[in-house]
């Protein structure tokens, strides 16, 4: 029988790790994919489908009835559009109910690239702490059954090139509490330094349409969410379903 505390927990960097990513596999993007992702089932979105190009998302929209789209290049909304990739835009009135099938430059493009993946869950700070928790539960029930589970946080950055601050930090903060069962000790400090890294263009005046300050603020409320969104295919391709996620570490204090 294989230990619950055996565990093996990765972190992978940008679009070459999410093609190495094995076992269970999460796809972190903070800035803003699957943060948006999150916001989007809380606003009461039936179902949200994460997909590789502009092509694709056009055409599953001709497809699927009350779809709508949502997605940017280069942190642009895309043309036609109904929200570009900003937290802050999304109306519920327009994505209650809706399906919404989402492109981005870095973390959609990690799903579509994670073919190695035994399972893939996204990730990203809103939800950081129902994913450990997921993670631990699944580490569980694969002792249970005499497998060693194995991890990879895969940090996407910016458009899957470069290495982003903002999600190498929300991957230590997972991996800390899946093995140390608490946040790093310099949590709030880094967490707070967020906005001097690429965090930046959230309060450039000059960027406010396309990257508004309320984003900002809005994906790194970390731990807002007690669901994990896990990436399943079906017929139509990539979309992610909600589950549910009971507490088994403490909360941090929320300032």
């Amino acid at each position: 029988m294989i230990s619950e505390e055996t565990i093996h927990c990765s972190i992978l960097h940008c679009l070459d790790g999410a093609k190495n990513a094995t076992g269970l596999t999460v796809i972190i993007d903070v800035f803003r994919a699957f943060s948006v992702e999150c916001y989007l089932y809380e606003m009461g979105a039936r179902l949200v489908r994460p997909v590789g190009t502009i092509e694709e998302a056009r055409s599953l929209h001709e497809k699927i009835p009350d779809s709508i789209l949502i997605g940017e290049r280069k942190g642009i909304r895309c043309e036609g559009f109904d929200f570009g990739n900003s937290p802050s835009s999304l109306l519920r009135d327009k994505v209650e109910g809706k399906v919404a099938i989402h492109t981005t430059s870095a973390g959609t493009q990690g799903i579509v690239n994670a073919t190695k993946a035994s399972e893939i869950i996204t990730g990203s700070l809103v939800n950081a702490r129902a994913i450990s928790d997921y993670i631990l539960r699944r580490r569980k029930e694969e002792a249970q059954k005499g497998i060693d589970l194995k991890v990879s946080l895969v940090a996407m950055g910016l458009s899957g090139e470069r290495p982003a601050e903002e999600d190498e930090f929300c991957a230590e903060y997972i991996r800390s509490l899946v093995t140390e069962g608490k946040a790093p000790e310099d949590f709030e400090a880094r967490k707070s330094g967020l906005r001097n890294f690429d965090g930046r263009r959230f309060f450039d005046p000059a960027l406010q349409k396309d990257f508004p300050e309320k984003d900002y603020w809005m994906c790194i409320d970390h731990d807002r969410f007690p669901f994990v969104l896990s990436v399943k295919k079906d017929q139509w391709g990539y979309y992610s379903e909600k589950i549910m996620s009971p507490a088994q570490i403490p909360a941090i204090p929320r300032s």
